[in-house]
Formats: structure tokens, C-alpha cells, sequence
């Protein structure tokens, strides 16, 4: 058995390949439109690690998502957690879950998925401005 993907419903492509690619840093592998059945499914991986994706699904027709909660969360490794967290919030993505401990952070997606962040390799030494940020929202 093969790990292929985990799939998240979106309601917008360009907000979510926002998040996903342009401030998280995933790739878009491939994009394939589904006339029949009236949705477009986007695949994106970490780069050096195109075995692990996430599917975005788009339903072309309008539908409304709730409970992005109930899904759990999307986990990635990164190379410095502090440096991604400071680029997602001056994106203006909020961090639910500040990297206080060098090693673990949780943000959003546009659509109300928990990503978690962690540290590869050892965590971090703590360092403001992330010690002292507490917690908001839910993850």
C-alpha cells in the first residue's frame, strides 16, 4: 500500500493557490478539469517530495463547506519554522498556534483547514516575537 493524497474541498482556486502556493510554497503538480462532472482537482506537493500531496477539489457549482475542523489538519515538515511563520503572517495569515516552542505552529487555509507546521530536526531555541504570542482562534 501506497500513500497518494489527501483531498480538501476549496471554494475558491485563485485564494487557495494563493495560500497553498504562493505563502506555504507548495507546487501545483497538475490540474485536471472535469466537464462532466462539473469540478477541477489541482494537485500540489512540497517540493523534493512530490509522494505526498494534497488534492484541492473545486465544485463548479456553488456549494458551502462548514466543519474544516472535523477534517483534523494537513502537517508539513519545514526548514524553519519562525522564517515561514513570518512570511505567512505578513501575507496576513493569521498563526492560530504561534511557534513558541521552536517546533510547532498551526495556521488556516482560506477554507478553514488546520495546517500544522513543524520543525525538522531539533526544535528551534524559543525566540520572540512568537514566545510571548498567545493563541487565537481554533486549530
Amino acid at each position: 500500500m501506497k500513500y497518494l493524497h489527501t483531498m480538501v474541498r476549496i471554494a475558491d482556486i485563485d485564494e487557495s493557490l494563493t495560500f497553498y502556493v504562493e505563502h506555504l510554497g507548495l507546487q501545483e503538480l497538475r490540474r485536471i478539469d472535469h466537464e462532466q462532472g462539473r469540478f477541477t482537482i489541482i494537485f500540489l506537493a512540497a517540493e523534493g517530495n512530490e509522494d505526498a500531496q494534497i488534492e484541492l477539489t473545486y465544485n463548479w457549482d456553488s456549494e458551502s463547506y462548514t466543519g474544516g475542523r472535523n477534517f483534523g489538519h494537513l502537517a508539513y515538515e519545514v526548514a524553519n519554522i519562525y522564517e515561514l511563520c513570518e512570511r505567512l503572517a505578513k501575507a496576513g495569515v493569521t498563526i492560530n498556534r504561534p511557534p513558541r516552542d521552536g517546533w510547532m505552529a498551526f495556521v488556516k487555509s482560506p477554507d478553514g483547514i488546520s495546517i500544522e507546521l513543524l520543525q525538522k530536526g531539533e526544535p528551534l531555541p524559543p525566540q520572540e516575537p512568537w514566545l510571548s504570542m498567545p493563541n487565537c482562534g481554533t486549530w
